[in-house]
């Protein structure tokens, strides 16, 4: 995978980003941030935002132009079921059509083969005893498996694919535990940074908050060594990192200081006025609305908040 994306990023749908007003609704989607957001959000994370968008729109005014971006953003998913009602929906049809039943067939007979494929490594996992035989060691914990429980390379490799596949199926649980799983044996560092992205996507989905916060933290990590020689894919990557940060940001208060300190930390604040300079808007939120708040941890209490405004009026 290239390092100038995450990897679980998806193409998103052309044109999404550039909606014309047409209606008063569409203007106002225009001056929302959403257009600005689209380009840097997996597509499955981009599906809350227009369900919301949706629930926005006055009963006055025509969805369509919306249940048409949900039918092209996740038309390339396993989510089969769904993606048939969008289609009905938009085709005003009382059912789904056919061949959507042929693909849900295909879908669940794929699923049945991973879980076969991959159920004896979960179990193994899953193994207190087994667990607690494992170190830090990746080499040595394969060895391990290798030797006592006839383990295989390729078998790690099918924890990888199924979570990718349960992704795409929108079972976020399955691929949460899946992903984190293959990360415990895998060595292949560039699908370890994936399945990173992966993890990420699937806790913000079944807001799991604590999670998404681990691993942001680990994203930022690895973000500032993997990518240490390379500043266009830094840029790139920590651009994402902001704006999927901005879920477990507005729906988890212990995030919101954690978070803002990484917002106005020298390399992330330089990220935001080069790549993403919208993201100000949500920074001048925070502070407004956290900076009387009581039991504040951050260091200074209201002092870091006056840097913070500070900062914000100098940069805009």
């Amino acid at each position: 995978m290239a390092a100038s994306q995450p990897p679980t990023a998806g193409n998103m749908t052309n044109g999404a980003a550039t909606t014309h007003s047409t209606t008063p609704g569409d203007i106002a989607k225009e001056h929302s941030l959403l257009s600005n957001m689209i380009p840097h959000l997996d597509r499955h994370l981009v599906f809350p935002l227009l369900n919301f968008l949706e629930e926005e729109t006055p009963e006055d005014e025509p969805t369509t132009e919306i249940t048409q971006l949900k039918y092209s953003l996740l038309k390339s998913t396993n989510m089969q079921d769904f993606v048939g009602d969008l289609y009905a929906q938009l085709h005003n049809l009382s059912e789904r059509p056919s061949e959507y039943a042929d693909k849900r067939e295909q879908v669940l007979s794929k699923r049945e083969k991973y879980e076969e494929e991959t159920g004896k490594l979960q179990d193994l996992l899953a193994d207190t005893e087994v667990v607690g035989n494992l170190r830090s060691d990746k080499e040595g914990n394969m060895a391990y498996l290798q030797s006592t429980h006839g383990v295989t390379r390729q078998m790690v490799e099918q924890l990888y694919e199924f979570g990718q596949f349960q992704y795409s199926c929108g079972d976020y649980n399955s691929a949460s535990e899946l992903l984190y799983q293959y990360r415990i044996l895998s060595t292949d560092n560039e699908k370890v940074n994936a399945a990173t992205w992966g993890k990420l996507a699937s806790d913000i989905l079944t807001t799991n908050w604590e999670a998404a916060l681990e691993e942001i933290q680990k994203l930022r990590e690895s973000i500032d060594t993997r990518l240490f020689n390379n500043t266009l894919a830094q840029l790139q990557h920590r651009t994402w990192l902001i704006h999927w940060s901005l879920f477990p940001f507005f729906n988890h208060d212990p995030a919101r200081e954690q978070l803002t300190e990484l917002f106005f930390s020298p390399t992330y604040i330089n990220t935001i006025q080069t790549s993403c300079p919208w993201i100000l808007r949500y920074l001048a939120a925070a502070v407004i609305t956290n900076r009387n708040r009581p039991g504040s941890k951050i260091s200074g209490g209201g002092y870091a908040y006056g840097n913070y405004q500070k900062q914000l009026k100098d940069l805009i």
